[in-house]
Formats: C-alpha cells, structure tokens, sequence
C-alpha cells in the first residue's frame, strides 16, 4: 500500500485550514453609543446582529466592534490606530460625528478627524464604509446643513461607501427609539442593519 502520498496530502489540508489565509476577515464597527448597544442588551446592537446574518450567509468575515458610547470624532482618531495594529480589518465601518454635533463642536473639525481615519483605514489596507448622521433642526439650517453634507463630501472625495443615514426609515417613529428620544430601541436594530448590509455588501470581495 503507497500511504505516503496520502499521508503528504492529509497533512498539507490540515495546514492550510490552520493557516492565516482560511482564517476570517475582521470587519471593524468604530462608533459611538449608537454602535455600541447603549440602553440594549449585548447581544441586541445591530453590529451583532450584523455578524449574524454575516454567518449566516456564510462570508468569511468577523464583526468586530469597537465602539464607545459618548465618543468623538477626535476620540475615536486617538483610538483607531491601536485598533487597526490589534484586529488588522479588511474593512472598517466609521459611525462617528453624533456626538461632535450634539456639542456643537466645529463642522471643520469633524470633517478633519474623519478625513483622518480614513487615511489611516486605507493605509492599513482596509475598505471604508462611511455612516453619516443628521442633527435636530433646533440647531439651525446653516450647521445642520453642512454637518450632513461632510459625510457626502468625504465619501464622494475618498471614493468610499457611504450609509447617507444610520436611522433612514424610522427617524420619524418615536417608538423606535428610546425615553432619551436618541437612542434606538432594540426593535430597530434589525432595520440598522438592512440599512448598513445595502452598502457593506458590495464591499465583502
């Protein structure tokens, strides 16, 4: 009986199914409160239920989620390059900006430290999706405005994938959100998700 070529080809499978190349792809959520589950159970924010259905049409991707409730566009800068050394994502999705406006913080400045964390995602060889957010009229025509078109701008500048709105479809619906009226309940997390799968999709090659 010839067992070596046999005995060659079993142990050439086994390490190629425990080498690096078989193993997934990390998709990197980098957000704020609205990413990060706030006022729900773990296993209910939509980055979870993202790596569901990911598993279930089964890619070879890994969600990863870093984000932090209450943070920045300049935080979430300060943060990101540890982030992309540790998990090394083939793509990054950058859910950033709420907060900068719900301060009232320069539009300039947002627009500067998102600029910069696509920078550093492409240098490390990861795609962007850009999720953008719009702010409350109460803030004013002129800051609203030009708040919700960064994200066009530096989607349309970068070439990157852009989610127009995390909230598209249920903004208007009270009952999707929680008592802070900010916040979505756990009922919307599923419809975040459509939304974001539209423009991750074609990015999972």
């Amino acid at each position: 009986m010839r067992l070596a070529p046999l005995f060659r080809i079993l142990c050439l499978g086994a390490l190629l199914a425990c080498s690096p190349a078989w193993a997934a792809s990390k998709i990197l959520v980098w957000g704020d409160s609205l990413s990060a589950g706030y006022g729900l159970r773990p296993q209910e924010a939509w980055p979870v239920l993202l790596g569901h259905k990911i598993g279930t049409a089964k890619l070879p991707y890994e969600v990863v989620n870093g984000s932090i409730s209450g943070e920045t566009t300049a935080g979430g800068l300060s943060r990101l390059p540890a982030a992309l050394q540790a998990h090394k994502p083939a793509i990054v999705i950058i859910e950033l900006g709420a907060n900068d406006g719900l301060r009232g913080l320069p539009v300039k400045a947002m627009s500067t430290n998102l600029q910069s964390m696509i920078d550093a995602s492409r240098q490390a060889g990861a795609r962007i999706l850009l999720i953008g957010m719009r702010m409350p009229p109460n803030y004013g025509p002129s800051y609203t405005g030009a708040f919700e078109g960064t994200y066009r701008e530096l989607a349309k500048a970068n070439r990157t994938g852009l989610v127009p709105f995390l909230m598209q479809g249920f903004a208007d619906r009270p009952d999707h959100f929680q008592q802070d009226g900010i916040h979505p309940v756990a009922a919307a997390q599923p419809l975040i998700v459509e939304t974001v799968w539209q423009e991750l999709r074609p990015l999972l090659r």
